[in-house]
């Protein structure tokens, strides 16, 4: 087989490795998208390639909130009929679409990129939390709701802000343990989520 430019990888096994790389995508699946791909018709090959094309070029961070988004500040943070009385704080950008399937919280949110994860490599300073107490020096919030996966990275991630912001005077909150443990907000469902969000407790 005839190597391509990228250290002599031959075209479809660089394809089936990059498929690899993404979450939730294992070797099999990587080579089944793969082998769809080289079935599927070059139009369409072409109209996915330039859709990633454009996503990571259209794509931007919030410099509020931190959320993906398309203009800044995103329609969220921009949105004058919001709460801003509640900051919800989330782990991830899918967790903020989750959250608004739920249509239960009308306040904005904050987006941390992650967790704490000592066993990764992952410590505080590589999430947004400076931001976050940033905000909170600005802003006038009255509850701030930590909505962490309920995991050990989660909990981790949550008691650590709490202690960074527990003498602010702000309330703290949390959902309500309706969620499974080891679960992730963003597989929950919308029922289960929106209990768990209007059952909020005090951390």
């Amino acid at each position: 087989m005839i190597g391509d430019s990228q250290g002599g990888t031959p075209p479809v096994q660089r394809l089936i490795d990059e498929f690899n790389r993404l979450p939730g995508i294992g070797p099999k699946s990587a080579q089944r998208l793969t082998y769809h791909l080289i079935r599927m018709p070059e139009e369409q090959s072409e109209s996915l390639a330039a859709a990633i094309t454009s996503m990571k070029r259209q794509i931007i961070l919030c410099s509020q909130c931190f959320n993906i988004t398309e203009r800044d500040p995103c329609d969220i943070c921009s949105n004058a009929s919001r709460d801003r009385s509640k900051l919800c704080v989330v782990e991830q950008p899918l967790d903020v679409v989750a959250l608004e399937r739920t249509s239960t919280f009308s306040g904005l949110y904050h987006v941390l990129h992650g967790s704490i994860s000592p066993i990764n490599g992952i410590g505080p300073e590589d999430l947004k939390i400076r931001p976050l107490l940033e905000r909170m020096r600005i802003e006038n919030f009255v509850e701030i709701i930590l909505a962490m996966n309920p995991n050990l990275e989660g909990e981790a991630t949550s008691m650590y802000i709490n202690r960074l912001i527990g003498d602010l005077g702000v309330k703290v909150t949390r959902p309500a343990r309706g969620l499974p443990v080891g679960g992730d907000l963003e597989y929950a469902d919308e029922a289960t989520l929106g209990r768990a969000l209007e059952g909020r407790q005090d951390f």
